[in-house]
């Protein structure tokens, strides 16, 4: 399937000092961000009071926010547990105040409201819990980036992981740095989605460097860059066709979906956007960068082999 009736010619690589000029702003500003503002965790990361409530009949998530942010607790994570009946509050660490106190002045606000909201349970999460976890999401993400350079440098060749990486490395950074200006919250199901657009972007970047490679080994006269060029352009109906499908489930998801996974459908959608431009500005133009060339991309020659006339 093809989004262009006729092959495009953009000269992506000619424009490669403006892409490289706005990477490293992006980067840096990003990076800015998390050094000054950080990012704002989650109940998740920074511990805190998880209480369960259940209603007679159903109950708007909506209207259970608005009657605690009345009583103060504007930070508070409402979601339906289960069935429209049963709703989960999270609620981060508030000074002195125990967990039981914070499920009492919960539970009176809600009965408020609604004498018959019931009690179902509250569990407390320590702050060692969510440094654990804060720790071991790290080393996940971690272990990902180190496995995929070594299976990019294995699968192609090794000036190729590093770009691979490096692009991936980006599309994390930047997509951080957009939580930490607008301050959105960051939890375990945008950890997930961090995750998810690693093997997005990951795939987006696969699918060039093999086209990559086949024009380097097919392509006869041309330079680096002339390949490169090819490639992208080869290769762009594919990457839009499935840009464009994904951003309009991730669309769905983030406009009808609820409060509970609109963060995780923000970051993957920032993720789809930014990993289709690394995989393009940043993936390519490091393994160019590294003089990547026709001859180690050339197939190997088994011993005895007799070369064929063209």
């Amino acid at each position: 399937m093809e989004f262009f009736r006729k092959e495009t010619a953009i000269d992506f690589m000619g424009q490669r000092r403006i892409a490289v000029a706005l990477t490293l702003f992006v980067i840096i500003a990003s990076l800015v961000l998390l050094l000054t503002r950080g990012l704002s965790f989650g109940v998740d990361f920074t511990g805190g009071t998880v209480i369960e409530v259940g209603y007679p009949q159903s109950v708007e998530l909506g209207e259970v926010r608005g009657k605690l942010a009345e009583a103060g607790f504007d930070d508070a994570q409402v979601q339906h547990f289960g069935t429209a009946r049963d709703v989960l509050i999270r609620l981060a660490p508030r000074g002195e105040s125990s967990s039981a106190q914070l499920s009492e002045e919960v539970m009176t606000v809600l009965e408020a409201g609604d004498s018959k909201v019931e009690l179902r349970r509250q569990e407390f999460v320590g702050p060692q819990v969510g440094k654990e976890l804060t720790e071991q999401g790290g080393l996940a993400m971690l272990y990902t980036l180190i496995g995929i350079l070594i299976y990019v440098a294995l699968r192609f060749e090794y000036r190729f992981s590093v770009g691979a990486v490096a692009a991936l490395v980006h599309d994390v950074i930047v997509i951080l740095g957009v939580f930490s200006l607008f301050r959105i919250e960051f939890d375990l199901t945008v950890l997930a989605a961090l995750l998810a657009v690693i093997g997005y972007s990951l795939n987006d970047t696969i699918v060039v460097f093999d086209r990559i490679r086949e024009n380097f080994r097919k392509v006869r006269k041309g330079t680096a860059v002339e390949v490169v060029n090819l490639s992208i352009n080869q290769t762009l109906s594919r990457t839009i066709i499935t840009g464009l499908t994904t951003m309009l489930v991730l669309a769905a998801l983030y406009l009808l979906g609820g409060e509970v996974i609109r963060s995780f459908a923000l970051a993957l959608l920032l993720g789809v956007v930014v990993g289709t431009y690394s995989s393009i500005y940043v993936a390519s133009l490091v393994a160019l960068a590294m003089g990547v060339s026709k001859q180690d991309l050339m197939a190997v020659k088994k011993e005895g082999a007799v070369d064929e006339g063209p």
